[in-house]
């Protein structure tokens, strides 16, 4: 019984130490627990943040896209009613040029004519006034 007593003597202390360990890694495992709870559920909060934030931009995307749909609708109602000006000034503007082109050659003409006259008015005069012709009548 001495040796069972020796043996009892022995490894009751270090059982002892062991379980003071034990209960001090239990305490430390808890406390890591603790935070590790701690820090999940602020990565979940941070990810509902998220989340939020990512549905509140898709709305805002679809607003922008539809706005930008809007206006780019509107420019092609504006650029089609433009270019239908255009059209128009360059058709009044061609019919302006040919009926300015229609005076110029009128002019040109009358002007060709009334040439014609002065020139042969002067061959009469000069041909009167010429002493090979004979007196002047």
């Amino acid at each position: 019984m001495e040796l069972l007593q020796q043996i009892k003597d022995f490894l009751i202390p270090e059982l002892e130490a062991i379980r003071q360990e034990q209960s001090a890694v239990r305490e430390r495992l808890n406390a890591i627990d603790l935070h590790l709870v701690d820090q999940s559920r602020r990565i979940d909060a941070t990810n509902q943040r998220i989340d939020k934030v990512h549905a509140d931009l898709l709305v805002r995307i679809d607003a922008t896209n539809q706005r930008i749909d809007k206006v780019h609708a509107d420019l092609l109602v504006r650029i089609d009613a433009t270019n239908q000006r255009i059209d128009k000034v360059h058709a009044d503007l061609l019919v302006r040029i040919d009926a300015t082109n229609q005076r110029i050659d009128k002019v040109h003409a009358d002007l060709l004519a009334r040439i014609d006259r002065v020139q042969r008015g002067l061959d009469i005069t000069f041909r009167r006034k010429s002493p090979s012709h004979g007196p002047a009548v």
